[in-house]
């Protein structure tokens, strides 16, 4: 079936949503009842939020219009969006209300408890003076979901903003978004039921209907806005109320589009079938099924694509945890549906998993200097070199931060710079380190061993959960491609099993490959310990290298773009070389494609802690005394990639 809508040109925006911003907290028990949860993992929410967020991650160029509390969670969900390219200009700070919120749990294929807690929330009180004409007219359409006309001010709102859109050549779509606890049909508590008849709500749905282009909903939802005494009676009352496109969620079965005489059955309309995964969790489904379908329709695709994009953007959502960071980039959803016939449990395909983690909208890193202080074996040495009590290692980790932060200032290095620091000696300072907009890696390793041993066991899993998201796994693995088959056979397990733990967790990993020195090295040892773990199936998101000639920085550069051209880059490591002698490593660096920077540390740090901890340089001096040594690498790397522009 063709679209026959027509958009308006020269729009900045394709959709802006209206309505529900909130917090989705969702239990991580799976099977078990929300009363017994023990853990949750924070999601953006809200089902206008859901859209705004998964239009944006599909290319489209979405806003939001709505309010959320001053208040960590309020900032959490527009920094959410902003990440995504969603347009978050006009969500108004509320200074008296808090952001919404909702507990959500996955008792099993069937039953998702849910509790709205949106007593007086702030996406409930946007004012008439929120909704701004010109902001309005720059965009092609603007969505309403049906919770925002559930109250007199939210519907005085809402109808303003469907004014002020149909004045303006904006097309105009409603997500029915039926939940009759916001209606005040069901307890406080009673969240799951998904319908519940009334006339009442049924009335003042229909008022509304004739102002749409676009109209969604489950069988359910339709039933409520027709009212009738079935699905096709319902549909009929509907289009007795307006000309609008109908567009059916059939689940399992796929979606049905009307866009004219309503037919005697729901099979007789134009249907495009399903996608059939096995289902974790159907909360959100909709917003993702509706993300797709916008994704075609602002775009003037015909209805099959529409409803194909529709269609595998909830599939792969029912079969993941929450709503919003389930949603998949236009690179993922192209791979689940070339491949939907095989997929049917997607979210154990390693190939998707991937694609979900790397296609999504991410910080760009394109030039890194960082600062490695994560040593822990050699900060301990030099402590009793000196006789410097071993606590104080803290104090110094910490200065050096202060001393990079100084660096970043100076040199203007912002999205620039990072830092390696510890968990046994560097927590304070990781502490620190943490939110200023770093690069931030820390260890994982116990330092030395050979095979691969864990600094906290083979749990590693476990001790991840902790972890603020923005820190990036660092694994340092002495692997040499011609071990013994006993010893490469543990180092590759364990690293296997630091790469799963790592997909779970959801942090970036930096494997920091450096092989045995007590095995012999030829010119492509390091490039054939890469290679192998790359067809072990491990894509870790940076590399750390050592020196190697111009010609094996061409061979990494053509091995990760044929294996892995998401991977986030390669840098150079330091081993407490010379300056003189990293800046010739820099050099043979300098045309290298996936080379980004370099992480040393010993360079920089030897000489002034060894000074501070004996006593003979004050605070300011070691700051003094690590910036020079940090600053002239800097310039060192510099210069080398000026060279290289000025070459190109």
């Amino acid at each position: 079936m063709n679209n026959p809508t027509q958009f308006a040109h020269g729009r900045a925006l394709d959709v802006i949503c209206l309505g529900r911003l909130a917090v989705d907290l969702y239990a991580q028990q799976i099977g078990s009842p929300l009363e017994d949860a023990t853990s949750f993992a924070k999601y953006l929410g809200g089902s206008s939020a859901n859209i705004a967020f998964g239009t944006a991650r599909l290319g489209l160029k979405s806003a939001m219009l709505s309010k959320v509390g001053d208040d960590h969670m309020g900032r959490f969900l527009t920094d959410t969006l902003s990440k995504e390219g969603c347009d978050v200009s006009h969500v108004g700070i509320d200074r008296d209300r808090l952001t919404a919120l909702v507990m959500l749990g996955i008792k099993d294929k069937n039953t998702f408890p849910l509790i709205f807690y949106r007593e007086n929330c702030a996406d409930m009180a946007i004012d008439l003076a929120s909704v701004d004409a010109a902001f309005i007219a720059s965009s092609k359409a603007l969505l309403i979901t049906g919770t925002h006309f559930s109250t007199s001010a939210m519907h005085a709102v809402s109808t303003q903003a469907l004014q002020l859109a149909r004045a303006n050549n904006v097309r105009t779509v409603l997500d029915i978004d039926y939940r009759p606890v916001l209606w005040g049909l069901s307890g406080k508590a009673d969240g799951e039921t998904r319908f519940v008849s009334n006339d009442g709500v049924t009335s003042h749905l229909q008022a509304i209907l004739p102002q749409f282009d676009l109209i969604v909903g489950t069988e359910e939802e339709f039933m409520i806005a027709g009212g009738g005494a079935d699905i096709m009676a319902s549909l009929r009352a509907v289009r007795a109320a307006t000309l609008a496109t109908l567009v059916v969620k059939r689940g399992p079965l796929g979606s049905a589009v009307i866009d004219n005489v309503v037919p005697a059955s729901l099979d007789d309309a134009y249907n495009y079938r399903g996608v059939r995964v096995e289902v974790l969790n159907v909360l959100g489904a909709g917003d993702a099924f509706l993300s797709g379908f916008l994704k075609g329709w602002l775009r003037g695709e015909d209805y099959e694509a529409c409803c194909r994009y529709a269609n595998g953007c909830g599939a792969l959502v029912v079969s993941r945890h929450g709503c919003a960071p389930a949603m998949p980039s236009p690179v993922e959803l192209d791979y689940f549906l070339a491949n939907a016939a095989k997929l049917t449990q997607p979210d154990q395909d390693a190939t998707l998993s991937r694609l979900h983690r790397t296609t999504v909208a991410r910080q760009q890193w394109d030039e890194l200097c960082v600062f490695a202080f994560d040593h822990r074996t050699q900060f301990f040495e030099l402590a009793q070199q000196t006789g410097a009590a071993e606590s104080r290692i803290s104090a110094l980790k910490q200065l050096m931060v202060q001393a990079v932060a100084q660096t970043e200032t100076a040199l203007q290095l912002a999205g620039k710079t990072g830092v390696l620091i510890d968990g046994r000696y560097g927590v304070d300072a990781l502490n620190d380190a943490t939110g200023r907009g770093w690069w931030i890696g820390r260890p994982v390793e116990l330092p030395g061993s050979n095979p691969l041993q864990f600094d906290w066991g083979r749990s590693i899993g476990s001790h991840l959960l902790s972890w603020p998201k923005e820190h990036v796994i660092k694994c340092l693995v002495q692997l040499h491609p011609d071990d013994t088959v006993e010893n490469r056979l543990e180092q590759e397990a364990q690293i296997k099993a630091l790469y799963d733990a790592a997909q779970v967790s959801g942090h970036e990993l930096l494997l920091e490959v450096i092989p045995s020195e007590s095995l012999p090295h030829s010119d492509d040892t390091v490039l054939r310990a890469v290679k192998r773990l790359y067809n072990l199936g491990i894509y870790p998101e940076w590399w750390k290298l050592e020196s190697m000639s111009a010609k094996q920085w061409q061979a990494i550069d053509a091995l990760v773009h044929e294996r892995d051209p998401y991977c986030r880059g390669v840098v150079l490591l330091g081993l407490n070389a010379p300056i003189e002698k990293l800046a010739a490593s820099f050099e043979q660096a300098s045309a290298s494609t996936t080379c980004r920077g370099f992480m040393v540390g010993r360079t920089i740090f030897q000489e002034p802690s060894r000074r501070w901890l004996a006593g003979d340089l004050d605070d300011a001096g070691l700051i003094a005394a690590v910036r020079a040594n940090f600053e002239q690498l800097i310039s060192l790397w510099q210069r080398t990639r000026k060279h290289l522009e000025r070459a190109a």
